[in-house]
């Protein structure tokens, strides 16, 4: 599809919102309860979907659609949890009250990297509100979407309520900036790298439109030598190499106090050396390619960066050898500093590039030494260490021994360049797609 299509597109979710807006708060969670037990009833065919379409292997497909029904089963309950105000203010004789109601048609501009994740964190909770959406998503990953609108259709989700503009690489961006700029999208989320953010967000400015924006991570990881190292090692191995680095919220840049850097590097090592490089749809594979053929050229400048300003590949390094395919060994980075790339820019990669530190305010100073904010994980037993931490560290999720630990009911948003507005947890989500009316009443006879 192409620009051409958006007006019919918008056109259709604003004659969709007339009437979905409208609908009760039980029937609308109600819907999204019968989309969540399809999406779970079709788990296996969704599974080999995001398979072939991202190349993660089918254990993390599994895991992505079990996160993602996170979202629908939580935002069905959110659904009746809107909720306004009454006060009585300073000037007798009258009373202030709030009310909340759906913003409009809403877009949202979705990644390839867990596409099913994205739109359902999105959608659930813009239609929970009582807002319609158009989901444009990313030309890698088209297949997940549809079968999800073909779900929520089943489900009972009118015509109009849930659109998907399919399109190819060429026609992204004229056609998300006909979208952004339309005048009866209200709303528009984006998730993606903080450039393509900056010109969504100059796209949206021109109507004054409400942005969502989740950006890019360059996340630190910060082990410290009172640590619990098997507890940190589980965390890293998760959360770096899942769907091969190409996650916003992945340890992109790890920093290891100088008493245990090198235990812990030949800990790291040796458990990466186990990983098993394959198809997404062998059983045995734990490790898939990367996405894309930039992510190939991608991997393969970030390694030679690395060697070129001293640093010590103690594993991978290159193309996998024998397999056809998007292929990327595991690598690790010892002797890394801020002056190369796989720590200067958020990898989407997997590479991984190791940084002593000496003690906590060098090692604040370093993690806090970039423009992007969105997430940070430390390691440590000292609990007066743990809640400085917590308050200096500049990133809008804190993993506190703990790696990956988005959830719905967990707030998500960053800080700084990766973006603003929250998506997922209590309250803050729904608001994103939602006005608040102001009413003032003048009470006769009444204090």
């Amino acid at each position: 599809m192409a620009t051409e299509d958006v007006n019919e597109a918008v056109l259709s979710a604003e004659r969709a919102f007339q009437s979905y807006r409208k609908v009760t708060p039980r029937t609308r969670a109600q819907l999204l309860m019968k989309w969540d037990t399809l999406i779970r009833d079709n788990k296996e065919d969704l599974a080999r979907i995001l398979v072939h379409e991202t190349g993660k292997p089918l254990a993390e497909a599994y895991a992505e659609i079990d996160y993602s029904t996170g979202f629908t089963w939580w935002f069905s309950g959110e659904a009746e949890r809107i909720n306004g105000t009454v006060s009585t203010p300073s000037a007798p004789g009258r009373r202030v009250f709030t009310v909340k109601q759906p913003i409009g048609v809403c877009v949202a501009l979705v990644p390839w990297n867990f596409p099913m994740a994205m739109i359902l964190r999105k959608l659930s909770a813009a239609l929970a509100a009582g807002c319609t959406m158009i989901v444009k998503p990313s030309p890698e990953t088209p297949l997940t979407t549809l079968a999800l609108a073909y779900l929520a259709e089943k489900a009972g989700f009118g015509k109009g309520i849930f659109n998907v503009l399919t399109t190819d690489l060429a026609n992204t961006p004229s056609l998300s900036e006909a979208l952004c700029k339309h005048p009866l999208v209200k709303k528009v989320t984006f998730t993606g790298s903080t450039r393509v953010g900056k010109l969504i967000t100059r796209h949206c400015s021109e109507g004054l439109k409400k942005v969502t924006l989740e950006l890019g991570g360059n996340c630190p990881f910060l082990i410290f030598d009172d640590a619990d190292l098997e507890q940190a090692l589980d965390a890293l191995m998760a959360l770096k190499w899942r769907h091969a680095g190409q996650a916003c919220i992945t340890a992109n840049r790890l920093y290891v106090q100088d008493g245990i850097y090198d235990k812990f590097a030949s800990m790291l090592k040796e458990r990466t050396s186990s990983l098993k490089i394959g198809h997404g749809m062998k059983p045995d594979t734990t490790l898939g390619p990367v996405t894309t053929p930039n992510g190939l050229d991608k991997a393969t400048a970030l390694v030679d960066d690395a060697k070129k300003r001293g640093g010590d590949i103690i594993l991978g390094g290159k193309r996998v050898a024998g397999l056809s395919g998007y292929f990327f060994e595991p690598t690790i980075v010892k002797n890394a500093h801020a002056e190369m790339l796989i720590i200067r820019e958020e990898n989407f990669a997997p590479v991984l590039g190791l940084i002593r530190f000496q003690d906590e305010d060098e090692v604040v100073q370093l993690a806090n030494d970039t423009s992007m904010g969105l997430a940070s994980y430390f390691f440590t037993k000292n609990v007066d260490r743990t809640w400085r931490l917590l308050e200096n560290l500049e990133a809008g999720m804190i993993g506190m021994n703990t790696g990956n630990s988005s959830a719905a009911e967990s707030v998500f948003g960053g800080i700084k360049e990766s973006g603003y507005g929250k998506e997922s947890g209590k309250d803050v989500a729904v608001a994103e797609y939602l006005i608040t009316k102001t009413g003032t009443m003048t009470v006769t006879g009444h204090f």
